[in-house]
Parts: structure tokens; C-alpha cells; sequence
């Protein structure tokens, strides 16, 4: 009879071996009876594309790990590479540990009874699977698969409470999770003081501490029809080589661009770039420069580390504290070093209660998450859609122009500048600003009046930083279906955002090649304002940006710039938290030419639902909680081989830069980004 006990542990978005609970509690306490240990991580053929690793001659027992509405692949190339380089760090990790990484493919109950029966063979007894319990409809579907799998084979399943946020579950003041307030600045005044409320870090185990490694020889193998490479290289071109192809119509990444991502995933990436931000001086000035544009410091840039699990937000703050205290010498010469907490390390905290805010909206409206009403059931058939059987109300565009548009979007050919740019930076790099990513979803939801959840899975498909809960409950945000209070009221005007934060226009000329030698700011924002008697000189003629913008915006500045650093008049008016600016004079209305036909709008003018300020004049409510990271799809009961569940689900298949970061606009009190982006 074998004495043996093995605990499996399924890896989800905890990719690190510092800061882990379940690693730390097996490693400090032999209470808990395992003699073997078996960290599995598997690829969710629902939530990733996994055909690339079939076997030549055999055909996938799943379908297309596609999005529900757009039906976009559900992860794209740019965090597909991340996720491997996630995977294979922390695989390095754990051999470093004296453990190893089993990665399989398949859904969790058939790989568990795979594993289960297999080791048995080989005498080795299963004894309990332990998990991170995580967030989202889809995540408790999995979580229910894994229990009932355990259930069946009479193996002992645990769930853990997710550490990786900024306040543990354990120290929040909510009984329950309809307790979760539904505006932000309630929840974030019951967390204050923000640097006092994380719990202590977890240390890395020392070598040799953990349950005994399962040998190779012992652990059944992969389900015949995938397999597994056992080089990085080879692991990388599969996860790739389906996804691919939606990169392969894009235009060449533009002479003298950069990625404002060009990091390596994994937990030794992340924990670098966290010394790299306080060490350079990027987290102290953090508050004054995360509306930037262009570069890899204007903000953190540690959302995807904190979306696989490969650094805590607690190790963020933490880390903050002992630069804040002066009790590292490393970080000596870093600005602002044993002066306490500043500006910037405040405003970084802030962000990462952001996150944990949007995770526990998660928790409490479920699958209310992925839906077009959103939170706020909101049931007006107002949205314009590329399906006829979701053509709303009243939409004289046809599914087919719709569907033109949509992809007019994506491309980043619209006409908008700001919108092109975020665009086509996304497409390259799967990165793009927060306050880019804020006007993308109001042009998409409030200006087009489109389906956001068209824009919530490109985002999902396309971000290298995606999170379930930051990407869609932000996009609901700012479609105006979400927990934001001011709902519908608060639309970007990309034109007057462009002049905010892109002052010399280095940022659209950067990633839109074809303005560049567009001479006004006006023009570079919007190409279909220039002059035409400087079309042909300037490259124009022919270019649907120019020529048949999707949308036209008549915006005029009031006061033209004597310098870059003022390109017109501010007036603030109130807001909660954000930032309403006055608008600028209006021109008279212009009919729009653009295939939405929709006519000119004159966003200057006076609608219904703005504000208006002390002296009589409109302000656009422009400055949002907001920011992206990811995205879901909904539906509900099974289909075909598998779910069509309300998350996607299972579904039948048929250089160097010459563009420096411009100088940051003066700063009003603004809201949030949703994390430390």
C-alpha cells in the first residue's frame, strides 16, 4: 500500500514563487501531511487558442477560443507571448525550489482525472488539490469543474484567498459582497489610510523546503492529440502560431516608434522593473506623469505582471515603504528616498485600490460583468450593433456599415487622430495609454453609440496587460452602463483630449505615419480639417481618414498657443473627483461625410445631459475613472460540443524614438486610473 501523498497545485494567475500562500504554507509547516508536491499549470482551450500544439494529422477536441460578440480570438499574440515567458520563468523558479512545473492542456476536470488515475498507476496517491480562488463568471465556472472533478475521485479540494491584491479579503469591511459600495470614493474613504492596510509579504521558501518533486517518468502524459514542446522557443511559435494572423494585415510598425511595453513577462521581470521605477525616479513622479503618451516610464507598466500573478500588489507597496523609509541602501540615490511617502507612491496606491475595487465589482454582479446593460441594467435597446438579431432601435446604419465602422476602429483609420494612434500603437506593441484607452471607449460607446462590448473583447484579444475585471468593468465605466455616477454625461471630445495631452502632436504623428507632414495641430487631430489645397502636398489624397472620416467633430481653439505648453484656454468646472474643463468656442454644425452618416456634430454644442459652468458655458466631462485591461462575452446553456456560457465559454467550431515624451499638462485634480498602469 503506498504511503505516498501528493498535492497537486493548480497554478492560475499566481505565475510566482515570492509573496505565494500555498508555496509559503507548505514550505514553514509540516502539518499539512504531502510528501510530494505537483504544480500544474493548464492551458484553458476556452480562454486560449491551443491548436498550435496538435499533434500533425489530429484535429482539436475544442473549439476556437473565440469572444462571444465579436467573436475575436479571446487571447492574442501580444499576451500569448507574455503568458510563455510567464510560464517559463516561473518554471526556472520552481526548479530552483528543487520543484518542477507540469503544464498540460485541456479543462480542469479532465486533466485532474487524468492525473489522478495516472499516478495512481504508479502508485502515488493523490491526497488534495489546492487552488487560488479568483474572480469573474468564467473563473467560478472553472473553480465548480475542479471541485466536482475532486468530488467524483474522492480527493480532498481546497480553495485559497487570492493575496495578490492590495488589502487582503480578510481585512476588508464588507460581510458581504452586495455590502461592496457602488461608487468608488465610498469604498476608498472605508479603506483609508491606504499605507496601513496591507498585510505583510510572504518570503521566497528556501531551497529544499517543500514536499518532494513527483518524477517525470511517474506523471501521465498529455491528452495524445497536443503536445507539450520542452523548449521555450518551440513552446512560444505554439501558443503563437494561431493567433498570428491577426497581425498579419497590419501596416509596418512606423519608422522611429517605440513600444511603451517592451518588457519580458515573469515574476524576475516584474520585480526588476518595481526597482527600475523607484531607482529611475518614474514612482515619484508618478502623479504629475501618468497621462503621458509616449515612452516606457510615464506610468508603471506593471498591470500585466499584476494581471498573471507574477508580482502582489502588496509587494508594490511594500517595496514603496522601505524606499519611503530609507531602510535600503540599493535605492539611496533615488529621488525622494527616506523622505516618507510622496505624491507619486500615494497616487500608485490609489491606483492599485482601483483594481481591487473593480475585482470585488466582479464579485458582487457576477455575470452582470460581461452583459450590454451592464451593473446599471440598463435595458434601452440604444446600442448599434454588427448582428441583425442586436440591431437596436432605430439604427439606420446597416449591419453591414456597422460592421465597416467597427473595423475602421480597430484599424485605426477613423480620421481621429487620437483614436488612430491608440489604434495602431495597440496593434503593435498590445499596449496603450490609460487615457488613450478612456477616449477609444468613449468614441466607440458614446460618440458611435456601438456595442462596447465589441471594444471590451478587441481590448480582450489585444492587450498585453489584460484583466478580467479592469477591462470590462471599466469599459462598462465609460460606456455609462457601469458604477460610474455620472453615466451617460461623461464623453470624451478626443479632439480637445488630443490638445490636452498630446500638445505638440508627437504622439499621433508617432504611430500615424501619414500625418506627419501635416503642419497644424488641428489637422493632425483631425486630417479631413485640412485645407484641400494642401491634400496632395501633404499625402491626403485618397485616405479615408481624410476623405470619409467616420466621424467629424467641429472643435475650434479659443486662443491660439504662443507656446507648446498651453494649446488653449483652461476653465475648470466642478466634478467629482475628475476633471470638467470648460469647452472651447463652437464652430457652426457641418454635415459629416463619414460612413457612419450620422451628419457633423458640433461637440461644443449644448446637449441635455452636460454641465454647465459658473459663467454659462458648457464643460465636456473628460477626465474618468477609467483605463483598461482586458474583457469577456455572455450567453447562457450549452451548445454544440461544449458551454456557450454567459463568459464565452465553450462553442462549436465550424529603434530608437525621435518622439520624446512632451512635457505633462498642468495637472487638475483628476480621477483614477483603474491600476497602476
Amino acid at each position: 500500500m503506498s504511503t505516498s501523498n501528493v498535492l497537486i497545485y493548480i497554478i492560475r494567475h499566481d505565475l510566482r514563487v515570492s509573496d505565494n500562500p500555498i508555496l509559503n504554507y507548505l514550505a514553514t509547516t509540516s502539518e499539512h501531511g504531502f510528501t510530494h508536491i505537483l504544480p500544474l499549470f493548464v492551458l484553458l482551450p476556452h480562454q486560449i487558442e491551443v491548436s498550435g500544439f496538435l499533434k500533425e494529422g489530429t484535429q482539436s477536441p475544442f473549439p476556437e477560443a473565440r469572444s462571444e460578440v465579436g467573436r475575436y480570438w479571446r487571447c492574442g499574440p501580444h499576451r500569448a507571448k507574455f503568458i510563455a515567458e510567464s510560464i517559463w520563468n516561473l518554471k526556472d523558479n520552481l526548479e530552483k525550489l528543487g520543484s518542477e512545473l507540469t503544464i498540460r492542456i485541456g479543462t480542469y476536470d479532465e486533466v485532474l482525472k487524468s492525473l489522478v488515475h495516472g499516478l495512481k498507476q504508479s502508485e502515488l496517491n493523490v491526497g488534495g488539490v489546492w487552488a487560488i480562488g479568483e474572480e469573474g463568471y468564467e473563473e467560478k465556472r472553472d473553480e465548480n469543474a475542479m471541485s466536482e472533478a475532486c468530488s467524483s475521485l474522492n480527493v480532498d479540494f481546497q480553495l485559497w484567498v487570492d493575496e495578490k491584491y492590495f488589502i487582503d479579503d480578510r481585512e476588508l469591511k464588507l460581510n458581504t459582497p452586495q455590502d461592496l459600495p457602488d461608487v468608488f470614493t465610498t469604498y476608498r474613504k472605508m479603506m483609508e489610510p491606504l499605507r496601513e492596510k496591507p498585510s505583510a509579504i510572504l518570503p521566497t521558501p528556501p531551497k529544499g523546503t517543500l514536499p518532494e518533486t513527483v518524477g517525470e517518468s511517474k506523471i501521465p502524459s498529455q491528452n495524445p492529440a497536443f503536445e507539450i514542446p520542452s523548449s521555450y522557443d518551440s513552446f512560444e511559435e505554439a501558443l503563437l502560431r494561431p493567433v498570428n494572423e491577426v497581425l498579419s494585415e497590419v501596416p509596418p510598425f512606423p519608422e522611429g516608434a517605440k513600444s511603451a511595453h517592451p518588457f519580458h513577462g515573469g515574476e524576475d521581470s516584474a520585480l526588476s522593473r518595481l526597482d527600475h521605477l523607484i531607482k529611475s525616479g518614474s514612482a515619484f513622479s508618478y502623479k504629475a506623469s501618468r497621462n503621458g503618451l509616449l515612452g516606457a516610464d510615464f506610468s508603471t507598466k506593471l498591470s500585466a505582471y499584476l494581471a498573471q500573478g507574477c508580482i502582489t500588489a502588496r509587494q508594490i507597496h511594500h517595496r514603496l515603504v522601505v524606499y519611503e523609509d530609507g531602510k535600503d541602501e540599493s535605492l539611496a540615490e533615488s529621488q525622494g528616498y527616506g523622505e516618507g511617502e510622496n505624491e507619486g507612491t500615494k497616487a500608485i496606491r490609489f491606483e492599485l485600490l482601483w483594481r481591487d475595487y473593480m475585482r470585488l465589482c466582479s464579485r458582487k454582479f457576477k455575470e452582470k460583468l460581461f452583459l450590454r446593460g451592464g451593473f446599471r441594467n440598463d435595458c434601452a435597446n440604444k446600442w448599434k450593433s454588427a448582428k441583425k438579431e442586436k440591431v437596436a432601435d432605430g439604427q439606420q446604419e446597416s449591419v453591414e456599415d456597422i460592421s465597416k465602422i467597427i473595423q475602421r476602429i480597430f484599424d485605426g483609420t477613423t480620421g481621429m487622430g487620437l483614436i488612430d494612434a491608440s489604434q495602431r500603437e495597440l496593434l503593435h506593441t498590445g499596449y496603450t495609454s490609460n487615457r488613450a484607452r478612456q477616449n477609444v471607449a468613449s468614441f466607440l460607446a458614446k460618440h458611435l453609440c456601438i456595442d462596447w462590448r465589441y471594444g471590451a473583447e478587441w481590448y480582450e484579444m489585444l492587450l498585453v496587460d489584460y484583466d478580467v475585471s479592469s477591462n470590462w468593468a471599466n469599459w462598462q465605466y465609460v460606456a455609462g452602463v457601469g458604477n460610474d455616477p455620472r453615466g451617460e454625461a461623461r464623453i470624451f471630445n478626443p479632439v480637445k483630449q488630443a490638445f490636452d495631452y498630446d500638445k505638440d502632436g508627437e504622439y499621433v504623428r508617432c504611430w500615424v505615419p501619414e500625418l506627419r507632414k501635416i503642419e497644424k495641430l488641428e489637422h493632425v487631430f483631425q486630417a479631413w480639417t485640412t485645407p484641400k489645397e494642401d491634400w496632395d502636398r501633404f499625402g491626403l489624397t485618397g485616405l479615408a481618414m481624410a476623405e470619409d472620416p467616420v466621424k467629424k467633430i467641429n472643435f475650434s481653439v479659443e486662443g491660439k498657443p504662443k507656446t507648446s505648453r498651453r494649446p488653449f484656454i483652461r476653465r475648470r468646472g466642478p466634478g467629482r473627483g475628475g476633471n470638467s474643463r470648460a469647452s472651447q468656442s463652437a464652430n457652426a454644425s457641418q454635415p459629416a461625410t463619414g460612413t457612419n452618416g450620422s451628419g457633423g456634430v458640433n461637440e461644443n454644442a449644448r446637449p441635455a445631459n452636460r454641465q454647465i459652468n459658473n459663467q454659462g458655458q458648457q464643460t465636456i466631462v473628460d477626465g474618468s475613472r477609467g483605463g483598461f485591461r482586458g474583457g469577456r462575452g455572455y450567453s447562457g446553456g450549452y451548445r454544440s460540443r461544449g458551454y456557450r456560457g454567459t463568459r464565452g465559454g465553450y462553442r462549436g467550431r465550424g529603434s530608437s524614438s525621435g518622439y520624446s515624451q512632451p512635457p505633462p499638462p498642468p495637472m487638475q485634480q483628476l480621477a483614477p486610473a483603474e491600476q497602476a498602469q
